[in-house]
């Protein structure tokens, strides 16, 4: 467990530091509306954030995964050919950049946006090491009137040191009042659709 201000000032996390930060367990004193999570097991699609920084509205982002040859994905993807599905690496991106923007002081609970192009050269089959992120932050911006923080960014995912996907444009957003944190009670933020928070 840490401060939040030593949470801000880090520039790494460990697998069992985003496991914290997946329960809600790694800040001692969060400030309101710090509602955001990463996914857990076997969701999260990362097991370390190597690097993490931030220069006005760009910064950058190293994490990696380690490849498990029981790995859930390998088991139904698809059976007699298993390869990791290339949106898990898509996903992770988005993973990153709702950490990172967390990391930069937005409040409230993490939404994938969308991304531009992804193209594919490679796999990730049950004999790979190790899956390597690169992502580059392009603008990130905390939106004055809805408090809501938003980051794009480019990626590159390697294994094994080849490279074998980019994805352009990745974006993710932070918005408030939209956590569900009842669940399954059924209560304001129990339906989906347009993000507009809770009543």
């Amino acid at each position: 467990m840490m401060t939040y201000e030593e949470f801000r000032k880090r520039d790494r996390f460990d697998l069992s530091e985003l496991l914290a930060f997946s329960y809600g367990t790694l800040v001692s004193d969060p400030p309101g509306e710090f509602d955001a999570h990463l996914p857990s097991p076997p969701l999260l699609m990362m097991d370390r954030i190597l690097s993490i920084r931030s220069e006005g509205r760009q910064g950058s982002i190293s994490a990696e995964l380690d490849v498990r040859l029981d790995a859930w994905y390998f088991q139904c993807h698809m059976p007699g050919d298993p390869v990791s599905p290339g949106c898990l690496a898509v996903d992770a991106v988005w993973q990153l950049l709702g950490f990172y923007c967390v990391w930069r002081g937005a409040l409230g609970t993490g939404r994938a946006l969308g991304c531009g192009e992804v193209s594919f050269n490679g796999q990730i089959r049950p004999y790979n090491r190790t899956v390597r992120y690169e992502v580059n932050v392009r603008r990130y911006a905390q939106l004055r009137d809805s408090g809501a923080s938003i980051v794009i960014a480019d990626g590159l995912v390697s294994v094994d040191g080849e490279m074998i996907m980019t994805i352009k444009e990745a974006r993710t957003g932070v918005f408030r009042r939209i956590a569900y944190k009842d669940y399954p009670k059924r209560s304001p933020n129990s339906v989906g659709g347009m993000m507009r928070g809770g009543e």
